[in-house]
Parts: C-alpha cells; sequence; structure tokens
C-alpha cells in the first residue's frame, strides 16, 4: 500500500529543509571568512606606515561589500597589531615594568609615553564618536586627507629642522608631548596616527628612525586605551556567530604588522618617507576618481 501523500510531502520537506543550509550558508561563509583575512593585512601592514590604516580599512570595506555592525570587527582587529608591536619590542616593555620602582630610565622611559598619550586620549575621549559619526563616511574627505597628508610630508621631509635626538627611548618628555599634541589630528579619517607622530617627531628634531620608532612606542598606550573604550562601547554588540570571522581578521593583523614594523624603519633610515608621501597622493587622486566614476 503506498504511503499517505501527505507523508511522502512531509519527508520531502524534511530532507529540503536539512540541504538548504549547505547549499546556502558554506559559500556565504567562506566568502565572509576570506573578507576578514584581506581586511585584517590590510589593517597589519598599514597601521604603523603613515598611510592611514583606518581610511584603509573603510576604502576596502566599503569596495568589497563587507559589513561590520557597530564597528566590532574594525575595533577587535586593530588590537591584533598593537600585541604585535607589543611582542615586537616585549624585551624593552619587560626591562621597564621590571625597573619601574627602582630605575630612573624605566620611570622616565614611562612618563614620557604617558604625558605623549594624555592628548589624543583625552581628544578620543570627548570627540572619537563625533568624528566617527560624521567623517568616517566621506570619501571626499579621506581624499583630501590623502593628497594634504602627502604634501606635508614632502615639506617636512624637504625643510625639516636637523635632528638632535637620534634614539627614541631617549626622547624629551617636552617633545614627547608635542608628538602627542600631533597625534591628536589622527582621529581623522585618512590622516594617519603613524603619519602624524612621524612628521611631529621630525618637526620637533627627532632623527628618521627615532621618530618612526617613538610612533610604535606612542601607539601602544595610545591604540590599547581606543581598544578598551571601543570595546566597551561595543560589548552589547559582541555575538558568538561572528567570533570566527573576528579570530581570523586578529589573526592576519598580528602576522601583517609583526612582518613590516622592523622592515620600515630599516627602510626609512635608508630611503625617508617621500615614497609614502607620493603613495598618499596618487591614492587621494584614484579615490576622487572613483568618485566621479561613482564606485564608492
Amino acid at each position: 500500500m503506498p504511503p499517505p501523500a501527505r507523508a511522502v510531502a512531509s519527508r520531502s520537506g524534511r530532507k529540503r529543509r536539512k540541504r538548504r543550509p549547505v547549499r546556502k550558508d558554506r559559500p556565504y561563509a567562506s566568502l565572509t571568512y576570506l573578507l576578514a583575512a584581506v581586511l585584517g593585512i590590510v589593517q597589519g601592514l598599514t597601521e604603523f606606515l603613515p598611510i592611514s590604516s583606518t581610511a584603509h580599512l573603510l576604502l576596502v570595506g566599503q569596495l568589497l561589500g563587507f559589513q561590520d555592525p557597530g564597528g566590532v570587527f574594525t575595533v577587535m582587529i586593530q588590537f591584533g597589531s598593537v600585541l604585535a608591536v607589543m611582542w615586537l619590542y616585549r624585551a624593552k616593555i619587560l626591562s621597564v615594568t621590571r625597573g619601574l620602582l627602582t630605575q630612573p630610565a624605566a620611570r622616565r622611559f614611562t612618563a614620557m609615553l604617558v604625558i605623549g598619550s594624555i592628548p589624543a586620549g583625552l581628544a578620543g575621549v570627548l570627540f572619537s564618536d563625533v568624528v566617527k559619526e560624521r567623517l568616517y563616511q566621506s570619501p571626499g574627505l579621506i581624499a583630501a586627507t590623502f593628497i594634504l597628508g602627502g604634501i606635508a610630508i614632502l615639506l617636512i621631509e624637504q625643510f625639516r629642522p636637523s635632528p638632535v635626538v637620534f634614539e627614541a627611548d631617549r626622547t624629551p618628555v617636552s617633545r614627547a608631548f608635542g608628538v602627542g599634541l600631533f597625534q591628536m589630528l589622527a582621529l581623522v579619517p585618512g590622516v594617519s596616527r603613524s603619519g602624524a607622530t612621524i612628521m611631529g617627531g621630525l618637526l620637533l628634531r627627532l632623527d628618521r628612525p627615532a621618530a618612526a620608532e617613538f610612533s610604535f612606542f606612542l601607539a601602544m598606550p595610545a591604540l590599547a586605551g581606543a581598544f578598551l573604550h571601543d570595546l566597551w562601547k561595543i560589548r552589547h554588540q559582541l555575538a558568538s556567530e561572528r567570533a570566527a570571522e573576528i579570530a581570523i581578521g586578529f589573526v592576519m593583523a598580528f602576522l601583517a604588522a609583526l612582518v613590516v614594523v622592523k622592515p620600515f624603519l630599516r627602510y626609512v633610515a635608508r630611503s625617508g618617507f617621500v615614497p609614502f608621501a607620493w603613495y598618499r597622493i596618487v591614492m587621494g587622486l584614484a579615490i576622487i576618481a572613483a568618485m566621479g566614476a561613482s564606485w564608492l
């Protein structure tokens, strides 16, 4: 006796429901993980170069159609870059930590970073939300800051004063505070935190490698503080289903930053920052062209 039609339909319906996730979810997940890896690499490669990691993340994410509700993904992977530079300078961090109570040099180094971090820390607490809401979705602003930043680098490289500080950890506290004031400019997307601090260091008479390395030192409290601030704000938006893509982006950002930092120091000691200036100018013009073609 053949089974009732309702039973046959019920069994076939169950089969279709079981197969549907396999056909649709896996390709979507694979694509999302690939985009997460690409964005993680972009973040790690650009965080410590004077070309603005924030602008690159915004532009690449927009071009690839990557959705980041609440900025959760961006916040989490940026900490991967921070951990990379902390790992590279782990011996210095341990030395300063152990000697904080007994060694004047360790206390002076700590004071240098704390005082240098105050301006950007205050500016971030007061203005970061307004800047993100009003400026982060403006490709035209990013294009302008790319071009103006590139021109500024060319002018500073040409007319900067003679350096008097050749070791980053011997930067006077007053000059560290001055570099911290330049770091406030990094709130604007496209300016570049590392670019602002490095160029500020050159103007305050740090040598090129010293200015770049001091920028790395200053990045540790600045980016760690920004991470904790943003993490607190998005704490209710963290979702377990996004854990895999966040982990992939985080690891790729860590590895990419790990690869780029030391070669960058060697390169700028030999060749300076002019190539980065021209990169910024070309990128800014390309963004304007893309806007004209309605790609952004």
